[in-house]
């Protein structure tokens, strides 16, 4: 079965940190760029960042740069998402995705072709 697991949500302070794991199984990532998407109710999906395929590029939306560094293990056929500084708005529902290339193309939920279930974060005092 062809799938991405992710891992390492839960509820945190202000200023505290998270790591969020994505697992792939039945496929390897090494050929995927990978993204970090999240969603709050009744909103969209956001895109928060990418990496190439080979780990040597990443992209970041604004509102996390600084704070969050996205990295890879392609041994290990896992991404990471390193949050730190957190704050109440980075609340929502992470979900990891792959796109099939090397290149992070954009935060198009369409283009990519896995997705996982989704791992909740949740930034209160």
């Amino acid at each position: 079965q062809l799938q991405l697991v992710e891992s390492g949500g839960g509820l945190v302070q202000p200023g505290e940190s998270l790591r969020l794991s994505c697992a792939a199984s039945g496929f390897t990532l090494d050929k995927y760029a990978v993204a970090w998407f999240r969603q709050v109710p009744g909103k969209g999906r956001e895109g928060v960042s990418c990496i190439t395929s080979s780990g040597s590029d990443a992209i970041y939306v604004n509102s996390v740069k600084g704070r969050f560094t996205i990295s890879r293990d392609n041994v290990k056929n896992m991404v990471f998402l390193q949050m730190n500084s957190l704050k109440p708005e980075d609340t929502a529902v992470y979900y990891c995705a792959a796109d099939l290339g090397h290149w992070c193309s954009g935060y198009v939920p369409s283009d990519y072709e896995y997705w996982g279930q989704g791992t909740q974060v949740t930034v209160s005092s």
